[in-house]
């Protein structure tokens, strides 16, 4: 079928089973609209930040339109894949556009290992785990590294043993799991690259319904490596009293009882990425080039505003949950908000749900803020 998105017309196949495509043919995920848009605005607003990016590289191209829209928005793009019929028609797409790029049909850390080829920015989305196609992506990316990961039960908890196989960090299932996996992800990337004297910087991340999406710049010296490095550490969270405390360092050391209820349940999680997910100016210039030819630019500008304010906290707090604690009934999260800030902390909403936010309070000060 021919799907319009953004201003470019793709052939793709016919969706099925919620817009999965159908399961003998060449992958598209029509969910992944917001995912795209997103991309090209970032792309657009990366070009700002280093103009002399040029080259794209849709390491996972299936129907080609993610590579597609990066044409269109002006990339030299290489669009690759292994399977030949996504070659084909990521061809088509291309051809059916009237737009220059080329498609090859390799594997993406071939593409990446090949010493005649160099991208400004590489594009890893593939279907659950990023990490095999990482170490390819920062050895040879020269300024940007987009990921997505879809495989959120490993890197929240859910799925603890696969989490700690493939990320090679202890994930923890609490009530801000879809966090605890970004930084889980973010934590690995760093990680990863610093392997090659390279370090990261998130300039945009999100979490949206079941894929965590991260945008790193890339800095290439040893010395920026060690600096990303030390942005990583371990999160002690208490599951009775849902308190938390975070510290930097590669090495854990666990906590043998919580230090404001007493308690034993005391979870180590780490490493993870302690330090900002995003800067604040960028997302802003994000939000600037949303435009009206993205189906899903209206939820792209409000995710964009909210991600804008929210405070570099390692961990998010639900509010429901803490009242739910509390034996109280909740109030307006506006209402909430004020609270905290009249007591004199920093608080945000955060991207993560409806209900919750961020504090640079701990526990104690959030609870003698709202209860008195």
């Amino acid at each position: 079928m021919l799907v319009e998105e953004g201003g470019v017309a793709v052939e793709v196949p016919e969706a099925s089973g919620g817009g999965e495509g159908a399961a003998d043919d060449v992958f598209f995920n029509e969910t992944q609209e917001l995912n795209r848009d997103l991309t090209v605005a970032t792309l657009s607003a990366f070009r700002e930040r280093e103009p002399r990016a040029e080259t794209y590289l849709d390491a996972m191209t299936a129907s080609g339109i993610r590579g597609v829209r990066a044409a269109a928005n002006g990339w030299d793009a290489t669009l690759a894949d292994l399977d030949p019929d996504a070659v084909e028609l990521a061809g088509e797409n291309l051809a059916r556009n009237g737009l220059d790029g080329e498609v090859v049909e390799r594997d993406a850390n071939s593409v990446l290992h090949d010493d005649d080829r160099v991208f400004d920015v590489v594009d890893v989305d593939p279907f659950g785990s990023p990490i095999p196609f990482a170490d390819a992506a920062f050895a040879n990316a020269r300024n940007l590294v987009c990921v997505t990961a879809t495989d959120t039960a490993p890197l929240c908890g859910a799925h603890f043993e696969s989490g700690v196989r493939k990320y090679s960090a202890t994930p923890r299932n609490t009530e801000y799991h879809a966090e605890m996996g970004l930084r889980v992800l973010l934590g690995a990337m760093a990680r990863t690259a610093a392997r090659y004297d390279v370090g990261v910087t998130p300039i945009l991340s999100h979490v949206s319904d079941h894929y965590v999406r991260t945008y790193l710049e890339l800095h290439h010296r040893a010395t920026d490596a060690n600096e990303a490095i030390d942005e990583l550490g371990h999160v002690y969270h208490c599951q009775q009293c849902l308190y938390r405390e975070h510290e930097h360092g590669l090495v854990a050391d666990p906590r043998d009882e919580c230090p404001r209820c007493g308690g034993s349940q005391v979870l180590t999680a780490g490493p993870l990425w302690l330090g900002a997910a995003h800067d604040v100016d960028f997302a802003a210039s994000v939000r600037e080039h949303l435009t009206g030819e993205m189906g899903e630019a209206s939820q792209a500008f409000h995710l964009l505003q909210t991600i804008e304010g929210e405070l570099h906290e390692p961990t998010h707090y639900d509010q429901h949950r803490l009242y739910s604690q509390w034996g109280e009934p909740a109030v307006g999260m506006d209402e909430f908000l004020d609270l905290l800030r009249d007591a004199g902390l920093d608080a945000s909403r955060t991207h993560f749900g409806g209900t919750t936010f961020k504090t640079d309070g701990g526990l104690g000060d959030i609870e003698a803020a709202v209860l008195g």
